[in-house]
């Protein structure tokens, strides 16, 4: 039929993608640039706290915990014990902290030893325990 209407935004000489696909891609583009974001960290080749200061578009919506973990050597307890005198919750997203409470994450994390059992006794005396039981 020549008098055929269609949707209203939609032209009918090229067929536009439905808004579940592109929101489907588009979660799909952040989970892949996230995993990425959390191995270079895990290798080393980022710091925890450059994500937090600078905070990429893809990781607004990730929790503050979420990105610790992708640490090596840092777990759920870890995480949580050293945002505890921050406070800061472990799922506050990074989009929602303010920039106050991103430097101090930041500057809080760069106090810290990296890798290695010192790192871990270091951790753990900040929390009144000792390495050697």
């Amino acid at each position: 039929m020549e008098g055929a209407t269609t949707a209203p935004g939609r032209s009918s000489a090229s067929p536009e993608v439905p808004q579940h696909l592109r929101a489907l891609e588009k979660a799909n583009e952040v989970r892949l640039a996230r995993a990425e974001l959390k191995r270079a960290i895990t290798r080393g080749e980022m710091e925890a706290s450059e994500v937090i200061r600078g905070c990429p578009r893809e990781v607004t919506s990730m929790s503050v915990a979420e990105l610790l973990m992708s640490q090596r050597r840092w777990g759920r307890t870890r995480a949580r014990k050293f945002l505890m005198p921050l406070r800061i919750g472990e799922n506050k997203e990074l989009g929602a902290l303010t920039e106050r409470q991103r430097r101090l994450i930041a500057f809080e994390l760069a106090k810290r030893p990296r890798g290695g059992r010192r790192a871990v006794d270091a951790v753990e005396q900040d929390h009144g325990r000792s390495g050697d039981a």
